[in-house]
């Protein structure tokens, strides 16, 4: 059961170790950003012109992708309560709730100077805070994941823990936002315009050695889940997407402010796109578990059917083979009768005898052929208990088998036996089987005794 229920957790993203297969196509996917990343780094301070329809369609995009993308680890960590699961889908949900802030108070969007009492540092600082609190997510997601290797996670209901995430991630990006509006004045100013200032530097420097040091612990909490693995692909994203639209270019609107924000689009798709995935592959699964259990139900039918059909079979030949040896056996002890009632002053003690054997012998012969009829239809017919009184079956079975009891040292002790849920007709059948055997291998000189009783759970053991 152990090994099932480790089984049945790894088709999750989170749980399934990453294969060869998953690792390169990652690595690829690096190398190429890497490749694009060291064309773009010469040209990341040419200017471009003022595209403002790219900020409202680029926020959105990241906004929703990363909403989804936390409801869809949410719904696995309701499977799974895995904490490491929860802090991750926090972090998501809280980037889009900072990517719409971001967009609200961009300077010249929706107002001169934004939305939200918006200032000229607001929007920067809220891309710092927005590309700061991701990464430190992701290290809580992997420190937390060292105290979930075995089955099993926090007890409690699901709901309440992922509507206090959701609570807490929506405090702290109101929390930030507040900062970077009612209390920009004690920030350092980091934009002048649409260009950075030299604090620029040592504020976007710390926040890019939080997305390092994230790769660097995510990299060595092995080993990897496939989630893992694609994490640390949106982390490398995340490091270009830092580097062009903060650190190497100029300001806003060059290329490497449009560039960085399409490695932060992409950063916030790869791990939609796997999870996408596997909940594609997993209806698949769903579906064909279903379709297979169709089929088995379709041949336990089947086979239920010609069980039936056998089933009657074999009743009607019983039948027809009681009836054919009914038939000699009534004219058997008929004749035996007859010859009993009218001739039998005229035979001597032999003859009576032999008569005797006779009669006796067909009518056991009709009783074994009630054994064969009964033990036929057992699987057959359901079974038909009511409240017996045991005593009287017993006293009436050993009565029947009196006549076949004499003349052997057999002794009968019969205790007290009370009542219970049985089949009559199975159970007296039972009864006559035992008794009968026990009265026909009993012979010699040496007295028997068979004792008909009823032992408690303790006395057996």
């Amino acid at each position: 059961m152990a090994r099932e229920s480790i089984d049945e957790r790894r088709v999750f993203l989170s749980t399934l170790p990453a294969g060869r297969g998953e690792r390169r196509l990652a690595l690829a996917v690096v190398l190429v950003s890497l490749g694009i990343f060291v064309v773009a780094m010469p040209f990341a301070k040419v200017p471009l012109g003022q595209v403002w329809a790219f900020i409202p369609i680029y926020q959105s995009a990241f906004a929703v992708n990363d909403l989804i993308t936390a409801i869809l680890l949410f719904g696995q960590f309701s499977i799974l309560r895995s904490r490491a699961l929860l802090a991750l889908a926090s972090g998501y949900l809280f980037t889009a709730f900072m990517a719409v802030a971001h967009g609200l108070t961009f300077p010249g969007l929706f107002a001169p100077t934004g939305l939200l009492g918006a200032g000229p540092q607001t929007t920067a600082w809220l891309y710092m805070f927005w590309h700061g609190g991701f990464p430190l997510l992701v290290i809580a997601y992997a420190g937390l994941k060292d105290d979930e290797r075995a089955p099993g996670g926090p007890r409690g209901r699901p709901g309440v823990a992922v509507l206090s995430s959701v609570t807490a991630a929506l405090v702290a990006a109101l929390g930030v936002t507040l900062l970077a509006t009612a209390g920009q004045g004690a920030l350092p100013a980091i934009m002048r315009g649409n260009n950075y200032t030299p604090a620029m530097i040592s504020v976007v420097s710390t926040v890019w050695a939080l997305s390092l040091l994230a790769l660097v612990v995510l990299w060595r909490r092995r080993p990897h889940s496939v989630l893992d693995l694609w994490l640390m692909v949106v982390l490398c994203a995340w490091l270009f997407d830092i580097a062009l639209a903060a650190v190497l270019n100029q300001g806003r609107f060059d290329l490497g402010f449009y560039a960085g924000r399409m490695y932060g689009l992409l950063a916030a798709s790869f791990v939609l796109v796997v999870l996408l995935l596997e909940n594609g592959m997993l209806y698949a699964r769903l579906a064909a578990a279903h379709d297979g259990e169709r089929r088995e139900r379709e041949r336990a039918e089947q086979k239920s059917a010609e069980l039936m059909a056998a089933n009657k079979e074999l009743e009607a030949f019983s039948y027809s083979v009681s009836h054919d040896l009914r038939a000699p056996l009534r004219a058997m002890d008929g004749f035996a009768r007859m010859l009993d009632e009218d001739y039998g002053e005229r035979l001597d003690a032999e003859g009576r005898r032999l008569t005797g054997v006779v009669r006796k012998s067909s009518q056991r012969m009709g009783s074994l052929i009630d054994d064969l009829l009964a033990f036929s239809r057992l699987g057959r017919q359901a079974l038909r208990t009511e409240r017996v009184h045991v005593d009287e079956i017993v006293a009436e079975t050993l009565e029947e088998l009196r006549g076949a009891a004499e003349g052997r040292p057999i002794d009968f002790r019969v205790g007290q036996l009370g009542a219970a849920e049985a089949d009559p007709a199975l159970l007296r059948q039972a009864l006559t089987n035992l008794l009968g055997n026990a009265i026909k291998f009993t012979r010699g000189r040496t007295p028997a005794v068979v004792e008909v009783g009823c032992r408690s759970a303790a006395e057996t053991g």
